[in-house]
C-alpha cells in the first residue's frame, strides 16, 4: 500500500470521490501544511494556521496508479483558482499535490505542466506541489462525512487525459 495526498476545496466531498475509486483502500480527511500543531477545524477556519484541507489516500499501486490519481484530483476541482474552491474561499481550500516519494513529486510536476500546456484548462495551474508533511487527522464527525449521509459527492470528475 502507499499514500497520496491531496487538498482540492473542502475534504467531504474530495474523500467521498477518492473513496469510490477502485485500488483505493482508505481515505481520511485532516490538515496539511500549516504552522499549528494539532490543528482543530476551528484553527483551520480562520485562515491563520496555514494549514489546507487535505484527504489522504491509502491505495493499492497495483489496482490504481499514482498517475491515476493525480488525474482524478485534477479533474475533481478547478485548479486555477487561487484559494477558492465554489463558495469555498481562504487558504485552508487551495489546491495541492503532497507527495510522499521523489517518484510522486516528479509524476506530479509532469502532469502539471503537461496539463498547463495543454488546453484542458483556460488557465495556468495554480496547485502547489510540496513534500507532504504531518497529516493532522481532522475530527471523527468529518471523517466519511458524505459516505455517512448517503449524500453523492459533490465533485464531479471531468476526464483528464
Amino acid at each position: 500500500m502507499e499514500k497520496a495526498t491531496f487538498g482540492a476545496g473542502c475534504f467531504w466531498g474530495v474523500e467521498e470521490a477518492f473513496r469510490q475509486v477502485p485500488g483505493v483502500a482508505e481515505t481520511a480527511v485532516g490538515y496539511m501544511g500549516g504552522t499549528v500543531d494539532s490543528p482543530t477545524y476551528e484553527d483551520v477556519c480562520t485562515d491563520e494556521s496555514g494549514h489546507a484541507e487535505v484527504v489522504e489516500v491509502t491505495f493499492d499501486p497495483s489496482k490504481v496508479s499514482y498517475e491515476q490519481l493525480l488525474k482524478i484530483f485534477w479533474g475533481l476541482h478547478d485548479p486555477t483558482t487561487l484559494n477558492r474552491q465554489g463558495p469555498d474561499i481562504g487558504t485552508q481550500y487551495r489546491s495541492g499535490v503532497y507527495y510522499h516519494n521523489p517518484e510522486q513529486q516528479e509524476q506530479a510536476t509532469k502532469l502539471k505542466a503537461k496539463l498547463d500546456a495543454g488546453e484542458h484548462f483556460k488557465r495556468p495551474i495554480v496547485t502547489e506541489i510540496e513534500p507532504a508533511k504531518t497529516f493532522w487527522r481532522a475530527e471523527d464527525y468529518h471523517q466519511k462525512y458524505f459516505h455517512r449521509r448517503g449524500i453523492p459527492s459533490c465533485h464531479i470528475p471531468q476526464p483528464i487525459d
